[in-house]
């Protein structure tokens, strides 16, 4: 799928150095736009360098760090037209009783307050140029419980409130916001399930209708498609890509 509207255009990616976040930078660098690549991770050798690309290290809960992160990328690259807000942790699909405040605080920092910070810094920018388009990561487990613990839910469950919100106070002004939600992507967020015998993998695989976990390519594609102009009157929804988990 080539979709030479990308050609030149600047992406802003977080959760970029693994898994899903590292197929979007390469599905967009493939499509001929300039990426802003952010991770705590150090650049991956699967990244390579180029003027393209413009790498930057840092925390997505460090709020500091985090805006200057995306300043050094705009100073290089240019502001971005689409931002992925894909940087996000599990929480050891624990219960409430099992979640201390500080890893409540924790997880919400990483899957929400990051995208909250993201947005309100780049925003602007898009405003100024009449265009903007955000491919915020939820999950299945924005849509039902199950998919993860209490804070990882939770935290979900508002990035699918936030991003509506987001398209309706915005759309009038050029600004698009949607969610994906995937169901199982083998990344290596979810290598534990892969851990030992794989029996929990498999499960998995065997209670999704398609038999089967998706690759993090297939999440890539689909956020090309969502970001780009064929996508341009779908506004604050959320597209599930699960193997046909929900509809069970």
């Amino acid at each position: 799928m080539q979709l030479p509207e990308y050609v030149g255009q600047t992406v802003l990616v977080t959760g970029a150095a693994s898994g899903i976040g590292h197929a979007q930078v390469q599905a967009f660098r493939r499509q001929g736009a300039n990426v802003i690549a952010i991770d705590r991770q150090a650049q991956p050798a699967s990244l390579k360098a180029g003027t393209d690309l413009s790498y930057q290290v840092a925390d997505v809960t460090d709020e500091s760090a985090l805006v200057t992160a995306i300043s050094a990328g705009i100073a290089v690259l240019g502001a971005p037209s689409i931002v992925c807000n894909t940087a996000g942790r599990l929480d050891g699909y624990r219960p409430t009783l099992k979640t201390s405040l500080k890893d409540w605080q924790a997880i919400l920092a990483t899957d929400l307050t990051s995208q909250f910070i993201v947005t309100n810094t780049v925003l602007p920018m898009m405003l100024a140029q009449q265009h903007g388009v955000f491919v915020n990561m939820a999950s299945i487990a924005g849509l039902v419980a199950g998919g993860g613990g209490a804070a990882y839910t939770a935290a979900k469950h508002a990035i699918i409130g936030y991003t509506k919100q987001l398209d309706l106070d915005y759309a009038a002004q050029g600004i698009r916001a949607n969610c994906l939600a995937p169901g199982a992507i083998n990344t290596p967020m979810n290598a534990a399930d892969f851990a030992g015998d794989g029996k929990m993998a498999q499960w998995v695989a065997d209670e999704t209708p398609a038999k089967r976990w998706a690759q993090p390519q297939e999440v890539a594609d689909l956020t090309l498609f969502l970001a780009s102009q064929h996508a341009d009157y779908v506004h604050g929804t959320v597209v599930p890509i699960d193997g046909g988990w929900l509809e069970k």
